[in-house]
């Protein structure tokens, strides 16, 4: 099967303050493992012999006020190694007027689409927005808004009790194409928790500009796990529909408790049942579409 891997980070350590710095509580637990350049290099050696022909970058946090610098470092390794076949970088949305830093990030041919992380939690370890209404701010709407006329998707970072803010936004920007990061980011596994998860999600999927990646699932576990894996993604797919979902493996954050064949053979097992059609949209052909590869 060809594979696309939509979501994944190359880095190195100078360029990252938070990867260089004492160990602090993160969203994904002890991250002593990685805190060290993983370059392109170690990433297609994780790649070789998995069937993944093209990847995706996805902005790996650097100072904000470097943001060019990182999208021009990537376009770099990409012309010197052919890969990543995308870049997503960051652009502050919440500014009055983004259109300034957006016209200083045209000139790199790769990128495809911006991320800023929107997502809120009552647990600060889990909180990167300094408010859980981001997606509600007149600004970041206008500005989300003008990635149209830049042919730019949105990379939508949210959790579950966010999404009706997030339903606002993507209504206010039809033109736009919106990823939602990591199958809206279900944190909360009580039968309570991934009730509310579901229902949040189907109100987003009646957005057709919005599609979900399926990524980082090990993020609150800190672990692989196929039947958490195969749950997750048997019901974003059953609502979304196959040609809406796009797999990603957010590696290397998921290298800490993994390595990337078992992860990706969680992400095949769980799509077993599925038509060639459905697997082949999931794997390769919804991320082709999106991000324009």
């Amino acid at each position: 099967m060809k594979i696309i891997d939509a979501h994944h980070h190359i880095w190195r350590q100078a360029d990252l303050p938070w990867l260089l710095g004492p160990s602090q509580p993160r969203i994904f637990g002890d991250y002593e493992s990685i805190k060290r350049d993983y370059p392109i290099e170690e990433l297609l050696q994780d790649f070789a012999g998995t069937g993944v022909e093209k990847s995706v970058y996805v902005q790996a946090n650097w100072p904000v006020d470097r943001y060019v610098d990182e999208v021009a470092w990537v376009q770099q390794t990409a012309d010197e190694s052919g890969w990543p076949h995308a870049i997503v970088g960051y652009c502050d949305m919440t500014v009055p007027d983004a259109r300034p830093a957006l016209d200083k990030l045209t000139g790199f041919p790769l990128l495809r689409g911006i991320r800023q992380q929107f997502h809120w939690h009552e647990n600060p370890q889990y909180r990167f927005a300094p408010s859980p209404d981001v997606c509600r701010d007149p600004a970041v709407q206008r500005n989300i808004g003008r990635l149209a006329d830049y042919g730019l998707s949105f990379e939508l970072q949210v959790f579950a009790d966010q999404m009706d803010g997030a339903c606002e936004l993507a209504d206010a920007c039809p033109d736009v194409t919106f990823i939602l990061q990591h199958a809206g980011m279900l944190v909360d596994l009580s039968d309570q928790g991934r009730a509310t998860w579901k229902r949040q999600m189907e109100k987003l999927a009646q957005r057709r500009n919005v599609v979900s990646k399926l990524s980082a699932f090990g993020t609150f576990i800190h672990r692989n796990d196929d039947a958490h894996i195969a749950r997750i993604v048997q019901d974003t797919v059953a609502i979304f529909g196959p040609e809406r979902c796009l797999y990603g493996s957010n590696f290397p954050i998921e290298k800490i408790w993994t390595s990337y064949r078992p992860l990706l053979d969680a992400f095949l097992k769980a799509t077993v049942g599925m038509s060639d059609a459905a697997r082949a949209a999931i794997f390769h052909d919804t991320a082709k579409r999106v991000y324009r590869l």
